[in-house]
């Protein structure tokens, strides 16, 4: 998943999904908690990848991912486009008006847009990117 997109969040919690990540999310997907204060939305097939991922390791490891199951809501699309995110969720990642839904490889990623201009401020500068591609040898 690509690209950035800027989407408001209505009244009651709900979410328009840009049409592109709609594609490849599907009409059925998952959100949960992410490492950083925002959240991710993964595909059914992507959520079923990482679901088998967790199964595998030892019952120590899985207790360290429960969180992510825990706080994890199924999400439908309605006929507009959109997605009630749990208010639980938008707490954590501290969702409230104004949102950047981010696509991040297999995941989006959902953050509030003041806390994602902080990080797209850090990240996206020449030496950041050159330092990221030496440190992973591309």
């Amino acid at each position: 998943m690509t690209g950035e997109y800027q989407h408001t969040l209505d009244s009651k919690g709900r979410l328009f999904i840009p049409a592109k990540l709609r594609e490849e999310l599907g009409e059925v997907f998952y959100i949960t908690l992410s490492m950083d204060k925002c959240l991710s939305a993964y595909s059914s097939s992507n959520w079923e990848r990482f679901s088998q991922k967790v199964n595998e390791m030892s019952y120590v490891k899985q207790r360290k991912m429960r969180p992510l199951f825990a706080y994890a809501a199924k999400c439908e699309l309605d006929s507009q486009g959109r997605t009630l995110i749990p208010a639980h969720l938008r707490e954590y990642a501290g969702l409230s008006k104004n949102v950047t839904v981010v696509g991040c490889n297999n995941h989006a990623e959902l953050w509030d847009e003041a806390s994602w201009a902080k990080v797209h401020e850090t990240e996206i500068t020449p030496e950041n990117i050159a330092g990221v591609m030496e440190e992973l040898e591309f």
